[in-house]
């Protein structure tokens, strides 16, 4: 019998270098698009799809993440008192409930296998999901209800992937496609950062995965690989010896939001779906665009 998905990592050690000096004394994870925070997508998307327990692996600096997660009491009266009662039900909406969040240390930046190894005692003997927060998906359903429908039918291990420029699989994990639909089919094999001749397919891995617990003894036997970090890809890869991997190409887009441009294109997109600012938002980018490019075509 399939083990429900109840638990979700979040990795958020990292040191978002990319974004100096906004990250000097604010975690990537808290830049916002719109007007919420990156690690709140995340945490949303797996709320959605039934997961329990949110598990943040976390590093130095990185406080203020648990306390977005937390009440401000401050905050809360302040609103009360002046009768702010949407954002008082906005606020309790996207806080976890009591006992719902783990937090632990990654002491060192030895990568994202690293990373997930941190969290093991916490996930304990259960498949789990992984959802890199920098990856920042726009679909709907979201990406991991897409991949817990595919879960809960073949068991196993799931991978979101999505398709790219051939010239862009370099900086990717990739995966070769065995039999099965788009939504559920077989992973032959995986590759990290392939040349464009080695590559197997432009099917990129895109940040959320549902691992089986035997990841974590995989993980704590892994030398370092690429970029001298210990590669979650590289136990994926000895994992796949034994047991299952599905690949669901899903329904949606994804901006990687570890790069500026990803970010800033992630915060236009956003602010287009918002019925509260789109038509202002429209208008003022419609100005722009014209001013620098003597162009409107491209918001009309």
């Amino acid at each position: 019998m399939t083990k429900k998905v109840r638990t979700a990592v979040f990795p958020v050690a990292g040191l978002g270098t990319r974004f100096l000096p906004a990250t000097k004394a604010m975690p990537k994870e808290m830049l916002p698009v719109v007007d919420r925070p990156l690690i709140q997508y995340a945490v949303d998307e797996a709320r959605e799809a039934g997961i329990e327990h949110f598990v943040f692996v976390t590093g130095r600096n990185k406080g203020v993440i648990e306390d977005h997660f937390d009440r401000q009491v401050e905050l809360e009266i302040t609103l009360h008192q002046r009768q702010k009662n949407d954002m008082l039900q906005m606020l309790s909406e996207g806080l976890p409930k009591p006992g719902q969040t783990s937090f632990t240390r990654q002491q060192e930046p030895l990568g994202l296998g690293h990373a997930v190894w941190c969290a093991r005692d916490i996930v304990g003997n259960e498949p789990f999901a992984l959802l890199l927060p920098d990856m920042l998906m726009r679909s709907k359903p979201g990406v991991l209800s897409q991949m817990i429908d595919s879960y809960n039918e073949r068991g196993g291990n799931v991978i979101a992937v999505e398709e790219v420029d051939p010239k862009e699989i370099s900086s990717y994990g990739v995966v070769g496609r065995g039999k099965g639909e788009d939504n559920a089919f077989d992973i032959t094999e995986m590759i990290e950062k392939p040349s464009v001749e080695k590559a197997p397919s432009n099917l990129i891995i895109s940040g959320r995965y549902i691992l089986q617990p035997e990841i974590f003894d995989l993980l704590s036997k892994q030398s370092k690989g690429a970029g001298g970090e210990i590669q979650i890809t590289d136990a994926m890869v000895k994992l796949m010896e034994h047991d299952r991997f599905t690949g669901v190409k899903y329904d949606g887009h994804s901006f990687d939001c570890g790069s500026k441009v990803g970010f800033l294109t992630a915060n236009v997109v956003f602010a287009m779906d918002r019925e509260d600012i789109a038509e202002e938002f429209k208008s003022e980018l419609r100005k722009v665009v014209k001013e620098l490019f003597n162009d409107v075509s491209i918001v009309d």
